[in-house]
């Protein structure tokens, strides 16, 4: 009785494997644009008091859709991008003065873009992960108030006039959002989020800063067609 039941049980569980399609193929090219606004800071040692500044930006993407597994459609998604980051020195001295650096980059990411939801019309929420690159192209130093560089900390001094260092950065980025798949394209909206791994000075014993790297919040609008589907 027991072989009789395990039997069935067994032809039970190959018939629905046999007829269920775990992974379901796709094959679907698009293109896009996106835009929107960076919130940026840098991760510096020694610390400095800062607050975020306001950025652009904006680019290029493609997405390839591979299959769907399970319920979670799965896709690359390559970026070119313009990026404006920085950050603002936050005085704690009352004097309403500040200092503020703003970089521009053009930016890489290289995204597994992950979506849950309708197929191929209505909304999908989809997460977006990867590494991302970066080159620098120029920055622009503000001095705001009245204000003299000898008259800031000794410890905070190296930073003012202090260019660029290293002109090539890259890190981890990472996005949350919603996608409406339309007859017209697509559109979305997303969250953004930047940890950059490497420093834009010196990180030597001998140099000012022991860590220097960008940090970026942003959020995206954006649109895209399917080339081929």
């Amino acid at each position: 009785m027991k072989n009789r039941i395990l039997t069935l049980l067994t032809a039970f569980i190959v018939s629905i494997a046999a007829n269920a399609q775990v992974e379901e193929p796709r094959n679907i090219l698009e293109i896009g644009v996106a835009g929107g606004l960076n919130m940026s800071q840098m991760d510096i040692q020694p610390t400095i008091r800062q607050k975020y500044i306001n950025g652009a930006n904006g680019g290029l993407f493609i997405r390839y859709t591979s299959e769907k597994y399970f319920k979670m459609i799965c896709a690359a998604q390559l970026e070119v991008n313009f990026s404006q980051r920085g950050w603002e020195e936050d005085f704690d001295d009352k004097s309403g003065n500040s200092y503020k650096r703003t970089l521009n980059y053009v930016e890489i990411p290289f995204l597994a873009h992950l979506a849950f939801g309708q197929e191929p019309r209505g909304f999908q929420f989809f997460i977006n992960l990867g590494p991302q690159i970066g080159f620098f192209l120029d920055e622009k130093e503000e001095y705001i108030g009245n204000w003299e560089v000898n008259s800031r900390p000794s410890s905070s001094r190296p930073i003012y006039g202090k260019s660029v260092e290293n002109k090539f950065e890259y890190g981890i980025t990472g996005g949350l959002g919603v996608e409406l798949k339309t007859r017209i394209g697509n559109f979305f909206v997303e969250g953004r989020y930047y940890y950059g791994l490497s420093d834009i000075f010196g990180n030597s014993k001998t140099d000012d800063y022991g860590r220097s790297a960008n940090n970026t919040i942003g959020a995206r609008l954006g649109y895209s067609v399917a080339i081929f589907r």
